[in-house]
């Protein structure tokens, strides 16, 4: 075989990026060439994984393009104050990243009801510029009420969504065609819709969908950012004004300007919570607690006890309501809010009386508290990504730099070559969107970075690297702790410990085949690792090494002609027994489980029969059967 009808070839034209019609040349000259038909099989075969692994490394080129837009995208926004412009860098950027004819966004309109455009890019249409959606009316109407992302490839035939003749009219008149519009979320709230749209028909594929969303979970952010900080401003020359005004003929206002310029000096220092109750209170006197949104203590001055729950949530819903601190009793309430979102409160029990311009300092100082809270959840949800995007590394690609991954570990606290254990978390548990789902990956990135551990999303699982040498008590206790935060059975499968940045993928393929199997053993909602599943457990172990071929040896000897009669004849044999087999082998119960009748069950074991053998329900014969499916189960995805 020359070296131009090899499978070498193949890798040739891997390196230098050829197109994908390149990859027939070898076939063609391998057939000219005359060469025998099970040498151009073998070249079918590396053709087939070569265009296979070109794919791969085009969607990750794409992927790295669209991380680098979004970064650029994150930094631009966080270079803006301007409300209005940081809406239109947003739009902006969201069509040149998908490519899109137009982009454009609404804002929810709470007082109306209803969602208006707030910016456009690339819109020609003056009505559809103006137009307002119905919360449920329309593509976006629907996004703004539901709080989920939709797309359709034809909206004007799309009978999926509530059309109205205002909106189809604006609609047509812009001529688009294909719409996709994401939440724009503030927590659990949603304030908008971000939209690509095209003027011709075609379908915005998942990938879009998730780079489009990602865009507007930062947009959302920018949004509410820009908008604290344009209070804060206002607040702060409020503040100085009144200062400026009144200074020497009023000690509260003294106190009042030390205390702006106090807190003032705090944010720029980078001070903290604590740092600004100390302010308040060496400047209004008395004691302080500040309370995070759940009650919890964040910081205390003085010997002031916590305040009655009921009593708290009171007060800081009137503080709320009327935009200001509140009293009852001696003590003072002040709410900590960013836009709708709760934060918490501080507490002040004062030594002597307030006067106007001392509540003002302790609104300020709430105020001030929301920002630096809202900064240090910034900080925390950076150093999750940082952290997720580290195990995605070392879990999901092929590793070069063993060096340069421990190094990025160290500096994150973490020693790639202590003993760890990896535990996959089942599909379920983030299964829910919005709020519920970002609370299960929070959980995650926390309960690992405590314990010196990564935490990361991958293929629809969560998955946790812990230090330690129990993965069967760490998946438990993983198990344990998730399903009280989601409030179901969550089912979490471990394998370990393993040391070194090289043996963590493998690791990680073993937790995900543990989970596979609790789920088959009837197990869901419990944690295990591979090493505690007992026999299903060693196999499990082998199936990515020698052991493999005596697997697939044991399945087609076993059952596998059931399994080959299914795929030639779109049957559901291997289903039948599954059923017969489950429920000790009663037909009319087996029929019942499968939804047909109980001569259908005996026809399809008639079959069975025929395909095994007349002996394939004899105790020993029919044990081996048994385990057959199980291990059929594991092995097929979803089964």
């Amino acid at each position: 075989m020359s070296v131009m009808s090899s499978p070498l070839e193949f890798l040739e034209l891997l390196a230098r990026e050829a197109a994908a019609v390149e990859f027939e040349g070898p076939l063609v000259a391998a057939r000219s060439a005359g060469l025998p038909a099970d040498q151009i099989a073998e070249l079918e075969q590396a053709k087939t994984v070569a265009l296979r692994v070109r794919a791969l490394l085009e969607r990750r080129r794409r992927r790295e393009s669209e991380l680098l837009s979004l970064y650029d995208t994150v930094s631009d926004l966080a270079g803006l104050r301007d409300l209005d412009d940081v809406l239109r860098a947003i739009v902006h950027r969201a069509r040149h990243l998908l490519g899109a004819d137009v982009a454009y966004m609404t804002l929810n309109d709470a007082e109306r009801g209803d969602t208006y455009m707030r910016v456009t890019d690339g819109s020609v249409s003056a009505r559809f510029q103006q137009l307002r959606l119905p919360m449920g009316a329309g593509l976006g109407g629907l996004v703004a009420q539901s709080g989920a992302p939709y797309v359709t490839a034809n909206y004007p035939q799309d009978e999926r969504f509530h059309h109205t003749r205002e909106i189809d009219a604006g609609v047509g008149e812009e001529g688009l065609v294909a719409i996709l519009g994401v939440p724009l979320r503030l927590g659990s709230t949603s304030i908008g819709v971000l939209y690509a749209a095209n003027r011709s028909a075609r379908p915005f594929v998942r990938e879009e969908v998730a780079l489009l969303l990602s865009l507007a979970a930062h947009a959302a952010v920018a949004i509410d950012t820009a908008r604290l900080l344009a209070e804060t401003r206002a607040a702060l020359a409020e503040l100085s004004s009144a200062n400026t005004t009144i200074r020497a003929h009023s000690s509260s206002v003294e106190r009042a300007a030390a205390a702006h310029d106090r807190m003032t000096a705090l944010v720029l220092r980078g001070g903290g919570v604590e740092d600004v109750a100390a302010a308040v209170t060496e400047v209004l006197g008395g004691t302080l607690l500040a309370l995070d949104a759940e009650g919890r203590l964040l910081a205390r001055v003085g010997a002031l006890d916590e305040p009655d729950r009921a009593d708290l949530v009171e007060a800081v819903a009137a503080s709320r309501t009327e935009g200001r601190s509140v009293r009852r009793g001696e003590v003072w309430y002040a709410a900590v809010v960013a836009g709708a979102e709760n934060l918490g409160a501080l507490v002040l029990h004062p030594e002597g009386e307030l006067a106007d311009a001392d509540q003002r300092i302790l609104e300020r100082a709430a105020l001030v508290t929301a920002l630096l809270l809202l900064f240090r959840r910034t900080v925390a949800e950076a150093e999750g990504r940082v952290r997720g995007e580290l195990l995605d590394d070392l879990i999901a690609r092929p590793l070069r730099d063993t060096e340069a991954l421990r190094s990025r570990a160290r500096r994150l606290g973490v020693d790639l070559d202590a003993p760890h254990v990896l535990v996959a978390v089942d599909d379920d548990a983030i299964a829910a969107t919005g709020s519920a789902r970002q609370r299960v990956l929070s959980w995650a990135t926390t309960y690992a970075s405590t314990r010196g551990g990564l935490a990361a999303a991958r293929d629809g699982r969560v998955v946790l690297m812990l230090p330690g040498q129990d993965a069967g008590g760490s998946a438990r206790a993983v198990s344990r702790d998730l399903s009280r935060i989601t409030g179901r059975p969550v089912t979490a499968g471990a394998s370990g410990p393993v040391a070194g940045p090289t043996s963590l993928a493998v690791a990680f393929r073993e937790a995900d085949r543990c989970l596979a199997a609790l789920g088959a053993l009837g197990r869901a909602g419990q944690g295990a690792s591979t090493a505690e599943l007992g026999f299903v457990g060693l196999l499990l172990g082998t199936v990515s090494g020698d052991g493999d071929a005596d697997v697939r040896q044991f399945l087609a000897t076993t059952i596998g002609p059931v399994v080959d009669y299914d795929a030639r004849r779109g049957t559901a044999l291997v289903r039948t027994l599954e059923a017969y087999f489950g429920v000790g082998g009663s037909l009319a119960r087996a029929a019942e489980l499968l939804h047909v009748h109980v001569n259908t069950v005996t026809q399809r074991l008639e079959r069975v029969g025929q395909l095994l053998g007349a002996d394939w329900q004899k105790p020993e014969q029919a044990l081996q059967v048994q385990l057959a499916l199980r291990l059929h189960r594991l092995r097929t995805p979803g089964g």
